[in-house]
């Protein structure tokens, strides 16, 4: 079940350790055809550079390559609002997954081409 995050993206609540909620997520979005092209620690970074304790909480930069070549097509700067991001943070138990609206980042280009392509994200990610 999918659940409305604000107007920028959307997630769900995942009944698994935050350990298996990062593999699973990162075999569905290959899935999908999305690539996981960085991994930010958050816990460890909030450690190493401000040594204070946070969460398990990760930020995956996802991207699939064929939907990025065709928005890149259209916008050439189009990579400033590119990879998409994914966050996997614990809730006890459990874990949630948000994603970041496609249709929402990408809504702010004025370029019918480039917003077929952000739904088509949207639809995969969803």
């Amino acid at each position: 079940m999918t659940a409305a995050l604000k107007s920028y993206g959307f997630g769900v609540d995942l009944k698994l350790p935050y350990e298996q909620a990062i593999e699973r997520v990162t075999a569905a979005l290959k899935e999908q055809g999305f690539g996981i092209l960085t991994s930010i620690d958050v816990k460890q970074t909030m450690k190493q550079k401000l040594d204070v304790d946070f969460e398990p909480y990760t930020i995956l930069g996802a991207c699939n390559p064929q939907l990025a070549y065709r928005a890149l097509q259209e916008e050439h700067t189009i990579g400033l609002l590119l990879p998409c991001n994914v966050i996997v943070h614990s809730h006890g138990a459990h874990s949630r997954v948000d994603i970041a609206d496609p249709l929402a980042m990408l809504g702010i280009v004025d370029n019918a081409k480039v917003l077929s392509v952000a739904q088509e994200a949207t639809e995969r990610l969803q």
